[in-house]
């Protein structure tokens, strides 16, 4: 592989980790496929860079390209519909692709060293899905915690308004019930 085409490797994957999270946020219908348009564009200009490239420097250059497109396809799609799935779904987007190009960098090796190779991208690819695991995990924790706190101070608050009667006492359990989300 030539410098050059090391280089040019080397900016497609520096371009895909640099890759903004949300950097189209808030983006109408026509204003998302405006930029998925581009996304296919520069997609289309990315692979047809790796052309001018041979043997698995051109396959790598490919994948970078493939890369690139799903990772800001899936922020495009995050973006858009704001959803902690869509979020979810981007990080495994990125795991994936990022594991895929490793492994496509592996082919340059052989024997063990392209055994070890493909093994730490596998790795890295793992450990990766483990951290979206327990992010999910974590949020749902922070989710149920501050469910159980917003459960508590309602019960102390219809506590207090008990030793209340008539409108005081409706108005008191109004007030508890809407400062803790209760309907």
């Amino acid at each position: 592989m030539t410098k050059i085409s090391q280089f040019k490797c080397s900016l497609v994957a520096a371009a895909v980790l640099a890759l903004p999270m949300g950097s189209a946020l808030a983006l109408d219908k026509a204003q998302h496929k405006a930029e998925k348009e581009r996304v296919e564009a520069a997609y289309k200009a990315d692979k047809a860079a790796c052309d001018a490239l041979k043997d698995n420097a051109k396959d790598v250059c490919e994948k970078e390209a493939k890369a690139k497109e799903k990772v800001a396809k899936a922020e495009l799609d995050a973006s858009l519909s704001g959803k902690p799935q869509d979020q979810e779904k981007l990080a495994k987007v990125k795991a994936d692709t990022t594991y895929d190009v490793a492994k496509e960098k592996c082919d340059d090796k052989s024997g063990n060293d392209k055994d070890v190779c493909v093994k730490e991208a596998k790795a890295a690819k793992d450990k990766a899905l483990a951290d979206i695991k327990a992010a999910k995990k974590s949020q749902s924790a922070r989710s149920d915690a501050a469910d159980d706190k917003r459960d508590a101070t309602y019960k102390v608050a219809k506590e207090k308004c008990d030793a209340l009667s008539g409108d005081a006492k409706d108005a008191c359990m109004s007030s508890a019930k809407a400062q803790s989300g209760k309907s």
